[in-house]
């Protein structure tokens, strides 16, 4: 009984040193996986979503999660450090970036059609010129068979039908990036409603929650008018309007019109840009913008840091490619070198 004991003892033991062989190295990459949690941008969402994916496939001790609650919620939570990183689709200002604590970098990753999505039974291709669009907006024209909506689509069976805004109820960069370029186009427009992430808009419009929340409003209400970033409207099927360019070209929210509208687009030294020079764009989609990812520049727990950096040099190489799979633009690869050297200069941690 006493050698039962001893040899049980022993077969315990030699388990454990086995299983602590074998079994170990998985144990130690399951304690040391990196959970990176950022929030932000709904117009970006799908393509730092699809990143997330193919970055672990290559980094399986890296899990990214990312949700769209809009871009004004990811500034607020970057400035009160309850992310890892932020997305935006307006970079934060001087005076956001002042009160992030640990420091912040701008990382451009992608630029995008915003769409103006209709619902209006029976019309396909409606077409906005560029003095009836931010008048709608503006709230100067109020119904779909206005003679000025009229005279931009003839032939069309306009119906008599009030005009409903659908448009974000939180703080968003794409709402940003539509009020930018119909202030720059429609004086009126920016002097009664302005470039804002949160507009004061003309009358009582339907407020949806992120691009989401605004597509489904349009897809389920008649007569109803909204912009959301092009992806949503392709993906919820709803009909998308023809914009008038700086030329006079009526174009649809594709990716090389959008390409051609931020081919000139001029970084700054910290990777930000200057808005009001994307309002109207001399060719092109017109109402096209970049988004951001934001990233601290000090990490406090062990590994954030180098998994930043990873996320940022991937999403700026491998990512890039990917980013037409969605209708998104690619960032110039002279600004993409530059800034991945940047975040490895300047993310630190333990």
């Amino acid at each position: 009984m006493i050698f039962f004991t001893t040899a049980f003892r022993r077969f315990v033991v030699t388990t454990s040193v086995v299983s602590t062989a074998v079994f170990g190295p998985l144990l130690t990459t399951i304690a040391q996986a990196v959970p990176l949690n950022g929030a932000g941008s709904t117009f970006v969402a799908p393509l730092l979503q699809l990143y997330a994916a193919q970055i672990k496939q290559q980094y399986p001790d890296i899990s990214i999660n990312y949700q769209g609650i809009g871009s004004g919620a990811g500034i607020n939570q970057m400035i009160a450090g309850t992310v890892d990183f932020a997305g935006s689709d307006v970079a934060m200002k001087d005076s956001q970036a002042a009160k992030v604590t640990r420091g912040v970098v701008f990382v451009p990753v992608a630029g995008g059609p915003v769409a103006i999505i209709y619902n209006l039974q029976g019309v396909n291709n409606l077409k906005l010129s560029r003095s009836v669009l931010p008048a709608i907006f503006g709230g100067q024209i109020t119904n779909w068979n206005d003679p000025k909506i009229a005279a931009d689509n003839p032939g069309v069976n306009l119906p008599n039908q009030p005009i409903k805004l659908a448009v974000r109820a939180d703080s968003s960069g794409t709402s940003y990036i539509v009020t930018n370029h119909l202030s720059a186009v429609d004086p009126y427009f920016k002097g009664r409603v302005g470039v804002s992430t949160t507009p004061n808009w003309a009358g009582s419009p339907l407020r949806g929650q992120g691009n989401p929340g605004v597509a489904q409003i349009v897809k389920q209400t008649p007569g109803t008018i909204g912009y959301v970033e092009a992806e949503y409207a392709k993906k919820n099927n709803i009909p998308t309007a023809l914009v008038q360019n700086k030329q006079g070209t009526f174009l649809a929210p594709n990716l090389e019109d959008a390409n051609a509208a931020l081919k000139g687009v001029q970084f700054n030294s910290d990777y930000r840009v200057t808005f009001s020079k994307l309002g109207d764009p001399s060719t092109g989609y017109p109402i096209s913008g970049l988004t951001w990812i934001m990233v601290y520049k000090k990490y406090d727990q062990p590994g954030k840091a180098d998994s930043i950096k990873k996320m940022v040099q991937w999403s700026l190489t491998k990512g890039q490619t990917l980013n037409s799979q969605l209708g998104y633009t690619q960032i110039p690869q002279e600004v993409t070198s530059q800034v991945i050297q940047t975040v490895n200069s300047s993310v630190t941690g333990p």
